[in-house]
């Protein structure tokens, strides 16, 4: 067996901790599997000393993440501090430049610099992989880029926010507020105090300039997306929408017209006789649309420490194995730049409510 493959883990938080528990419990089947060993060489968080509930005593500690970057001992670079900015970026870069392998399930750094790092990762000849960074357990991005290969994609689309996903279930399924509904969210851990990012769309959005990237082959285009939130669904919208036989979802939806790139984020009256109109809960769901393939529809848990690990050990492992794919699934060089098609020039259903009284 080759030489084991050594990875350097930046952040142990939910994500971090389920890696770390997926190599240790899974380490031999990884092995036989990537055909090499796949070993866990150093780690990096804020507090050492925090209960994780992992057993991380013998493996070496950083407490600056950017060493993982500049330690000789490490081939792969694991970002999970999260952000667009910052160190996470400062790492990612530093990784690539010493010649390392990055895999990462940060989606705001991909929609924001994805473009950049991949440019650099390929130059390097590295792998920059995020398959964790858009729907966590499912595999979307393999999917698109390796084995849609052979198609023209023409649309993506997809419940894409697990949190959003869950308010609007609830919303639909048992007549609740909205704000109610996103407490309980807080409660269970499904949201953040501050829960802007999902509520706002901002979240969906960041994985949709993702997708539609690996889809279209073009450059990622986080700030040409159309973008709005749930807050201003309430249950009667739902009712309404049941009366018509349609449920409501959050969808980021991606398409190439003939005037260019439409990417947005938006609540959409689903047809109950869909698919998707039935992913319930916090799960998510991606509907590709292909040439030749017709339709595909992949559902299953877009967050969480299990399915994001899977999704992180996914891309560790394909690096082990030696397999080199371009990071948007042609060569970041030849990526197309495409006009923006602005939210005012789509052309679509609509539905109003009006109270008369």
């Amino acid at each position: 067996m080759s030489q084991p493959l050594n990875i350097g883990i930046a952040g142990l938080g939910t994500v971090g901790a389920g890696l770390v528990r997926l190599v240790t419990d899974h380490g031999s089947d990884l092995a036989t599997r990537a055909g090499r060993a796949i070993d866990i060489t150093a780690v990096s968080a804020r507090d050492k000393k925090a209960d994780r509930g992992i057993d991380i005593s013998a493996i070496p500690w950083h407490d600056d993440p950017l060493a993982l970057a500049a330690d000789d001992g490490i081939d792969v670079v694991v970002e999970l501090i999260g952000g667009s900015d910052g160190v996470a970026k400062d790492l990612c870069e530093a990784a690539i430049q010493n010649g390392k392998h990055v895999v990462t399930a940060n989606k705001a750094l991909v929609a924001h610099h994805g473009t950049a790092l991949a440019v650099a990762a390929e130059g390097a000849g590295v792998t920059f992989a995020y398959e964790a960074a858009v729907a966590g357990g499912i595999p979307i991005i393999k999917t698109l880029r390796e084995g849609l290969a052979g198609n023209a994609i023409e649309r993506v689309y997809g419940i894409l926010n697990g949190t959003c996903n869950f308010i609007l279930s609830a919303m639909s399924d048992q007549g609740r507020e909205f704000e109610d509904v996103l407490k309980e969210c807080q409660d269970l851990g499904y949201a953040e105090a501050d829960p802007s990012f999902d509520i706002d769309g901002i979240d969906t959005a960041h994985k949709l300039a993702i997708l539609a990237s690996v889809a279209f082959g073009s450059e990622v285009n986080f700030d040409a997306v159309h973008v709005e939130g749930i807050r201003h669904i309430s249950p009667m919208d739902m009712q309404f929408a049941a009366e018509l036989s349609y449920r409501i979802k959050l969808l980021g939806i991606a398409s190439v017209r003939e005037d260019g790139l439409e990417q947005r984020v938006h609540p959409c009256m689903v047809p109950e006789a869909a698919p998707i109109a039935h992913v319930a809960g916090s799960l998510n769901a991606v509907v590709a649309d292909g040439d030749f393939v017709d339709t595909i529809v992949l559902e299953g848990h877009g967050a969480g420490a299990g399915p994001t690990a899977s999704a992180v050990a996914a891309d560790v492992i394909d690096i082990a194995r030696g397999l080199r794919v371009p990071t948007f699934g042609v060569p970041a060089a030849q990526l197309k730049t495409i006009s923006p098609v602005a939210m005012e020039r789509h052309y679509g259903a609509y539905y109003i409510r009006l109270m008369v009284v």
